[in-house]
């Protein structure tokens, strides 16, 4: 899969050759040389997201009672919130 690199000044200029591109795979787009976004088709977007899983699917797949799983406690403290 090819990555096509475009400057902002690029991108701005033909957005129809960015789209064209994102076909084919990714398209990064840089500001001063540096990534600062990047351009997917939408069926690479949902291949991407379909992926991930909840943890409750995680844990209900096959072997994941073999899992050994170590829970710190949370340090998280409440404080009282004023509404008014």
């Amino acid at each position: 899969m090819p990555v096509t690199r475009l400057s902002s000044r690029e991108f701005n200029q033909d957005i129809g050759k960015a789209k064209r591109a994102s076909r084919k795979g990714p398209v990064i787009i840089t500001d001063r040389g540096k990534p600062s976004q990047v351009l997917l088709s939408f069926e690479d977007y949902k291949r991407l997201t379909h992926k991930r899983r909840s943890i409750s699917k995680a844990l209900a797949l096959p072997g994941a009672a073999d899992i050994d799983l170590d829970f710190q406690p949370s340090s998280i403290t409440s404080k009282p919130v004023d509404l008014i």
